[in-house]
């Protein structure tokens, strides 16, 4: 039996393995998917990884076929793969490992999983609230295709991988007032935890500022309505969470995952029921 599963620390919210085992199932596939919550330290990437307790070394341990990979352990993960191929190689984060000939194999299904969502809108610009590997893969999806985007973090010492991009800091507040967005993205895990219920990515009263100038805003966030979206939704945007992403980005890695065999639009079929 083929066993996979997805990494990360929050990881027992995750609903990755309801949709993953849900198409093993529908076709037959001896295989299994669960849930692996890593310690935190897994994040930095040391030189020794794959002698010492690491993603990479987690990864061989269990005999998988292949993961997926979420917060906060993304860029580690692109780090640590054999090969990265696709986007992912100008994202900078991983969100999916797959085994081929004893190597692994990283992609991200992250940016077109999130892109699929509102390909549809008439979006030209962007704002994203957060700087990790989820909002480098939005970032990077929406500026292949030409929507103008900004960032926004609390801090700046992540913006080294945002070089193309306009980023904004606490102490642009004033200069990122004066701007404008169609679409205002939360790729931060604010509102994620019961402990967070009132937490916003940024200071409710700039936040406001900013969405009463919006017409869309979405949450990457799923399974429950986050403070982010609840405050975009009284101001009268249309929102939507991370629910129609997370279906996306996990049928594109069942994809991967079953080398093709499966066809997206039937993994997207199977998916979209069970959720």
């Amino acid at each position: 039996m083929q066993q996979f599963c997805v990494f990360g620390n929050p990881i027992s919210h995750s609903k990755s393995p309801l949709l993953h085992n849900a198409l093993f199932l529908s076709q037959g596939l001896q295989a299994f998917y669960g849930r692996v919550c890593l310690p935190t330290t897994f994040a930095t990437t040391t030189p020794t990884y794959k002698a010492n307790p690491s993603i990479y070394t987690t990864f061989h341990a269990l005999n998988l076929t292949g993961a997926n990979i979420t917060i906060p352990f993304k860029e580690a993960a692109f780090e640590q793969a054999d090969e990265v191929r696709g986007i992912a190689k100008q994202i900078g984060a991983l969100n999916t490992w797959v085994q081929e000939d004893s190597k692994i194999i990283g992609y991200n299904t992250d940016a077109q999983g999130f892109f699929m969502c509102i390909q549809d809108l008439r979006i030209e610009s962007a704002l994203i609230l957060g700087a990790g590997g989820s909002a480098r893969a939005v970032a990077c999806i929406l500026h292949s295709n030409g929507i103008k985007t900004n960032i926004y973090n609390r801090s700046s010492t992540r913006f080294s991988a945002f070089k193309e991009f306009t980023c904004f800091g606490p102490q642009e507040i004033k200069s990122l007032l004066t701007q404008s967005y169609d679409i205002v993205i939360n790729t931060t895990p604010a509102g994620l935890h019961s402990l967070q219920a009132d937490l916003l990515p940024l200071d409710s009263q700039i936040l406001s500022q900013i969405l009463s100038k919006a017409k869309f805003a979405f949450d990457l966030v799923y399974g429950s309505p986050t403070p982010f979206l609840n405050l975009a939704n009284k101001l009268g945007l249309q929102t939507q969470d991370g629910t129609q992403m997370l279906i996306n980005q996990a049928a594109l890695s069942s994809e991967l995952f079953t080398f093709g065999e499966c066809k997206l639009e039937n993994i997207l079929s199977v998916m979209r029921e069970v959720l």
